[in-house]
C-alpha cells in the first residue's frame, strides 16, 4: 500500500503533518445552523477536514421492532431500536454539499462515510476526495469494490473488525487497483474506557498490513489521540460537538471545540519533538558540549610537582583535557609553575 497520498489539497503520510479530523456525526441535532456552526469550530480549532456521515434510517436498516433490531448491548442508545436512532442521528442529504462547500471555503477538506451503494452515488457526485468506510461496514464488500474502482483514498476504521475482515477488504481494494488505504484503531465503545484502547496496536496495523495507520478515537479527553501520533498514527478522527450538555446521540464522547483544539495543539507540538530517529547534536548541544567537565589544576603546582587526586580533578567546563586520561596523568610532573585554574594539557607536562 501507498506509504503517502492526497486527500484534496492535504497530503498524508509519511513526510505530511498528521491529517486530524473532526467527525460531525449527529452533533448538529437535526439543526442545518448548528452543523455550519461546527463546521467553523473545526476550522477555528485547527482541523484540517471535516468528516460527513451518508445515510438514512432507510438505507441502513428496516424499520422494524423485531429483538434484533433492539439496541441493548450496553450502549449509550440502548432501549431504541436502530431505525429510531438513525432517524434522529443521520445528516439530510440536502445539507451535504452546503457543508462540504463551506469546509472548502475555509481551507478545510470534507468527505464522509457513506453506508449503502446509493450514497457512495451521491457523493461521487459532491466529488468527496476521500471515502472514510465505518467499522460496521467493513464487511460490506460489494460497497468496498464499488468505492475502490473509483481510485480515491479510503480510510478503513477497525473497530469491530476481525483479522480476516481487513484482510478481505485490502484484498478488494488491491483487485481494484486502489493502494491509497488508511487503517484506523479504532473501539467500538462509546465512550471508549481507557483499558480497551491499545494504542500499541497502530504499529501492529502497520506492519501487518503494511499501510498507513491512525486513530478513530472515542475517549474522553485528548491523551489518546496525541498518544498514537509516536505510535505512527498519520491521521487522528475525533467527533465534534458545541456543547456536551445541549445532547444528541454522539454529544457524550464528543470533543467541545476548546477540546479539540488543545489536541490538534498537543498533536502539533508532538510531530516537532519527535523529530528525527537519527542521533546527532543539534548545533546548540555542541555549543553545550563544551560545558562538560575536563581536567583541570585545581591547586598551584610548582615545576616538578607531581600531580596528585589533590591538584588534578575533573569539573567544569570542557576545555582541559580529557577526564578518560585521569589516571593516566597522575604521578606525572608539571614542566614548569601551573596556576589553579589552568585546563590540563599534555604540553604541560612530562
Amino acid at each position: 500500500m501507498n506509504k503517502s497520498f492526497q486527500i484534496g489539497t492535504r497530503r498524508v503520510g509519511e513526510g505530511a503533518p498528521v491529517f486530524i479530523v473532526a467527525e460531525l456525526s449527529a452533533n448538529h441535532n437535526q439543526n442545518y445552523n448548528r452543523a455550519l456552526e461546527i463546521v467553523h469550530a473545526a476550522k477555528e480549532a485547527g482541523a484540517d477536514a471535516v468528516k460527513l456521515q451518508t445515510y438514512t434510517a432507510d438505507t441502513i436498516t428496516l424499520d422494524c421492532d423485531d429483538d434484533c433490531f433492539q439496541i441493548k448491548e450496553g450502549t449509550i442508545w440502548d432501549g431504541t431500536t436502530l431505525y429510531k436512532l438513525y432517524q434522529q442521528a443521520y445528516t439530510p442529504w440536502e445539507w451535504q454539499p452546503k457543508l462540504m462547500e463551506e469546509a472548502n471555503r475555509l481551507g478545510m477538506e470534507c468527505f464522509s462515510s457513506p453506508f449503502d451503494l446509493t450514497s457512495v452515488d451521491f457523493l461521487e457526485e459532491m466529488h468527496v476526495p476521500a471515502y472514510k468506510i465505518a467499522s460496521y461496514e467493513i464487511n460490506d464488500i460489494p460497497m468496498i469494490r464499488k468505492i475502490a474502482r473509483l481510485k480515491k483514498p479510503i480510510i478503513f476504521a477497525t473497530g469491530i473488525a476481525y483479522p480476516e475482515d481487513i484482510e478481505r477488504a485490502l484484498s478488494v481494494c488491491r483487485e481494484e487497483g486502489n493502494e491509497d488505504v488508511i487503517l484506523l484503531k479504532c473501539v467500538s465503545s462509546y465512550p471508549t474506557p481507557y483499558e480497551a484502547v491499545n494504542l500499541r496496536v497502530i504499529p501492529t496495523l502497520q506492519k501487518t498490513y503494511d499501510c498507513l495507520t491512525g486513530i478513530s478515537d472515542h475517549t474522553m479527553g485528548t491523551i489518546v489521540s496525541a498518544g498514537a501520533v509516536p505510535l505512527g498514527a498519520k491521521m487522528v478522527e475525533k467527533h465534534l460537538t458545541l456543547k456536551r450538555s445541549d445532547g444528541g446521540p454522539d454529544s457524550a464522547f464528543s470533543m467541545e471545540p476548546a477540546e479539540f483544539k488543545q489536541m490538534v495543539d498537543e498533536i502539533r507540538i508532538l510531530e516537532k519533538a519527535l523529530g528525527s530517529s537519527e542521533y546527532v547534536l543539534t548545533d546548540t548541544q555542541k555549543l553545550e558540549h563544551g560545558g562538560s567537565r575536563s581536567l583541570f589544576v585545581v591547586k598551584d603546582i610548582a615545576a616538578g610537582e607531581a600531580l596528585t587526586s589533590e591538584n588534578i580533578r575533573s569539573i567544569r567546563p570542557g576545555c582541559g583535557l580529557h577526564t578518560m586520561y585521569y589516571e593516566e596523568v597522575l604521578g606525572r610532573k608539571a614542566k614548569h609553575f601551573l596556576k589553579k585554574g589552568t585546563p590540563l594539557a599534555w604540553d604541560l607536562i612530562d
